[in-house]
């Protein structure tokens, strides 16, 4: 099985995610990122856009207004200024 990573998405109002998941992409203001379990520590700012949760073959979509993403060996966090799950 492979590894997970622990990943958060938390607004102002509320956290929206926390969970196991395989991969989040996001937007960067110095462009588009994936991060996996074992990724390399980092931080960015983000820009308004989507983030994508990959987990068992399933998407999940969220509308970012920028915010911040922080790799750390415990996972993604990431702080946005204003986050809603997106409609499909």
């Amino acid at each position: 099985m492979a590894e997970k990573l622990h990943f958060s998405l938390v607004s102002p109002e509320r956290e929206l995610f926390s969970g196991e998941v395989d991969q989040v992409d996001a937007q960067g203001t110095e462009g588009g990122f994936g991060v996996l379990a074992g990724h390399a520590p980092f931080m960015t700012a983000l820009k308004a856009g989507q983030v994508v949760v990959h987990n068992d073959g399933q998407l999940t979509v969220f509308e970012v207004e920028g915010g911040f993403a922080d790799v750390t060996p415990d996972g993604l966090t990431i702080l946005a200024e204003h986050a809603v799950a997106a409609r499909s």
